[in-house]
């Protein structure tokens, strides 16, 4: 078992690229129910870490630091393409199991129930060595 990222990208690779603040209200319902009803699966049998959706790149900000005076503090990433990252699912299980999660959360549905087929990279996550010795 290992702890997987599950990153949720959506823009022009999808089956569909219309914002979802244009979707008809009945549609928003049921892709949010469809995202819940996958989180009580993964809760339930044991492999949900954490899950979360992200708010639009225009709000987004990006700090740089190399330690001596103030941050740099800037709005964006704007990415130069329309596709964005918009939510994870972090998930403790095996690689094969992240794969047919990842297959799962692509199809979420989308207008008119037509699944998105929305990007799903899938990355395992990192531990740090617990000695010296591991490195």
């Amino acid at each position: 078992m290992a702890k997987f990222l599950l990153l949720m990208n959506y823009g022009p690779a999808a089956n569909c690229d219309l914002p979802m603040d244009q979707w008809a209200p009945g549609d928003i319902a049921a892709h949010i129910e469809f995202q819940r009803d996958l989180g009580r699966e993964l809760a339930d049998n044991g492999e949900l870490v954490d899950t979360q959706g992200l708010a639009t790149p225009e709000l987004a900000k990006t700090v740089t630091f190399t330690g001596t005076g103030a941050p740099v503090i800037t709005d964006g990433p704007f990415p130069e393409t329309k596709e964005l990252l918009a939510g994870y699912w972090m998930v403790d299980t095996t690689l094969e199991r992240a794969l047919e999660i990842a297959a799962k959360a692509s199809a979420a549905p989308g207008p008119n129930g037509v699944p998105i087929g929305q990007p799903i990279e899938v990355r395992e996550v990192m531990s740090a060595p617990t000695t010296t010795s591991d490195l």
